[in-house]
């Protein structure tokens, strides 16, 4: 019987998830899956490691599925899609890590109860993060579970960069500058050595572009600077967020048109970025496609306030060797990333517009003064790796339901978040 990982991602209406095979010091990718929809029309797509289609169903209502009935039909869907395995750990998707959690943990009852502390900072991430902690704890008690932050990888940047200029009563109790998109980040930095060596020891910027957007400055493949800040609204313009806004702004809404916390919200997360520029959509597909000049103002604004945070990063390198794109835009829109290179070329970057097209590896000429590439992220992966290494030393627990735990070596890639 063959051991593996199971990682889970929790949202608010999906979940999705990936299990890995234990191949000696390796973890290849078996399944993968979304159940999407929750509360509203739940659907369910699993897919195999080389991306068919195994099975996909829908439900005729939405109290058919809840977030707990949707863990055990992923238990159920892994015994099933993937037999003989001895499910060895499972690794969590988690949010926020706060200040105490600079690394990945094995979840104990102190860990739960601090990770539910840290509701009130990312509220509308947090409690659907945990929710599957709580299911599977109770199911199968005997089965390690490790959480993997978004955070932590944003943990090595220097005091200054997580500063705000706020008095020491309101900083002291946590606002401050967090970053999120950490998993990717650091699996793009796991990559970054075979990628490019003399970029891996320098400074490198990493775009991660998609209906969530950010970047981030990296010295030596360590966080030194991010554009998300103390929530994931901070920063870029995205699918339907509107990045950087002027504090003045949300006093002007509250004033003027009477907004509530919770409609602030709404218009925060939900109704703005491309989506509330372009009134169309928020995906970059769709607007690329348009010739609406509303549409064509949002790709515009996407593109322009991207070059602004480069700039912003470069700046707290000191200079730039590589520029590395990763993210459901970053790796696939190649007019986005062209724009995007092209407007940095005082930084030296010449963009090899074949390459791109073709969207190959590296984007720019190989006499290129700075290197820009493309790097599909994986952080699936980069949890099993974290839940491997911290459980490999464990006893093995009991074998859970007949299913089918050193960093593991390269292996193929699963579902970026």
């Amino acid at each position: 019987m063959r051991d593996a990982i199971l990682v889970v991602n929790a949202g608010s209406s999906s979940v999705k998830f990936s299990l890995f095979d234990i191949e000696g010091d390796t973890l290849a990718l078996a399944l993968r899956g979304e159940i999407e929809g929750i509360g509203t029309a739940p659907r369910l797509a699993l897919h195999g490691a080389q991306a068919a289609l195994i099975r996909e169903r829908g439900f005729a209502a939405p109290e058919d599925l809840d977030h707990a009935g949707a863990i055990g039909l992923l238990l159920e869907l892994v015994e099933a899609g993937a037999p003989n395995r001895h499910l060895a750990a499972v690794g969590h998707r988690v949010v926020h890590g706060g200040t105490r959690f600079a690394a990945p943990v094995v979840v104990d009852a102190d860990v739960e109860a601090a990770l539910l502390d840290l509701v009130p900072l990312a509220p509308l991430h947090q409690p659907h993060n945990l929710a599957p902690i709580r299911v599977l704890r109770v199911r199968l008690p005997g089965l390690p579970q490790v959480a993997c932050f978004d955070t932590a990888f944003h943990r090595t940047q220097p005091a200054l960069a997580q500063a705000f200029g706020l008095p020491p009563e309101i900083t002291d109790r946590g606002v401050r500058r967090y970053g999120f998109h950490g998993l990717s980040y650091e699996y793009v930095a796991s990559r970054l050595p075979g990628l490019d060596p003399r970029a891996a020891g320098g400074r490198v910027v990493v775009a991660h572009l998609g209906n969530g957007a950010s970047m981030c400055a990296l010295h030596e493949r360590r966080s030194i600077a991010t554009t998300m800040g103390f929530t994931a609204l901070d920063g870029l313009m995205m699918g339907t967020r509107p990045g950087v806004l002027d504090p003045g702004v949300v006093l002007w809404l509250q004033s003027e048109l009477a907004l509530d916390a919770s409609a602030l919200a709404r218009l925060l997360y939900h109704q703005s970025g491309l989506l509330g520029v372009s009134g169309i959509s928020s995906d970059m597909r769709t607007l690329l496609a348009s010739r609406e000049p509303r549409a064509v103002l949002a790709v515009d604004l996407f593109c322009y306030r991207a070059l602004r945070e480069l700039g912003s990063l470069v700046a707290a390198l000191g200079g730039i060797d590589a520029l590395v794109f990763t993210g459901g835009i970053g790796e696939h829109a190649a007019e986005i990333r062209a724009r995007i290179v092209e407007g940095a070329a005082w930084l030296g970057f010449a963009l090899d517009a074949d390459a791109n097209a073709r969207h190959a590896t590296r984007l720019t000429l190989m006499d290129s003064p700075a290197a820009a590439y493309v790097v599909p992220t994986d952080e699936a992966l980069m949890i099993a790796r974290h839940t491997r290494a911290l459980t490999a030393r464990q006893d093995s627990p009991q074998q859970v339901r007949g299913v089918g735990a050193g960093m593991p070596r390269e292996t193929p890639r699963g579902t970026p978040e």
